[in-house]
């Protein structure tokens, strides 16, 4: 599947400084590293970052500090941590969103799909998120329209539901890269 056309693709993975889902995050990095792509770690801080599961990494560069320009995509993990680093994260929308504008993959797994609704990316799309009534609620707040599905791909976005649809989101994320 992972043509050598994805090798010069440069992906940005957005992770919470503590409990993101390890699967959701080192499942598509081993995917989107295998396809021969570069991959940069981002999150609040650049300390070590904790999984919920002990996986430990040390993010590249922080949120604030990252140039959208510089990526073909952008992959948000999911896990506890997301609700409590990410969703509010005025930089990490405007980053989502830029970009989304500038037709760059936009994906999100678990509970991360959030961020893309806040971001303003899912008016009129097709999305999923983790099945918890918060967060379908904020998907159609942001205008999706909530499939319960595995992973959903429309157009640029990629959405998942959780940690058993990492592997899944990670290929649907190289799918849309070969696209855009």
């Amino acid at each position: 599947m992972a043509g050598s056309d994805l090798a010069d693709k440069k992906v940005l993975m957005i992770i919470a400084q503590k409990n993101f889902r390890d699967e959701e995050f080192f499942e598509p990095r081993e995917i989107f590293e295998d396809a021969g792509m570069d991959v940069t770690v981002a999150s609040n801080s650049t300390d070590e970052a904790v999984g919920a599961l002990g996986g430990k990494v040390r993010p590249d560069a922080t949120i604030d500090n990252v140039n959208i320009a510089e990526f073909d995509a952008v992959v948000i993990a999911g896990g506890g941590g997301s609700r409590e680093f990410l969703w509010s994260n005025k930089k990490l929308q405007k980053l989502v969103k830029d970009a989304f504008d500038h037709e760059k993959v936009v994906a999100a797994i678990c509970i991360s799909p959030v961020v893309l609704a806040r971001a303003g990316v899912l008016e009129d799309r097709k999305a999923t998120v983790f099945k918890d009534a918060a967060c379908i609620k904020e998907l159609e707040k942001g205008g999706a329209s909530y499939e319960e599905e595995d992973v959903i791909a429309d157009d640029n976005v990629v959405t998942a539901c959780g940690p058993d649809a990492a592997e899944k989101f990670g290929e649907a994320v190289l799918e849309a890269l070969e696209r855009f």
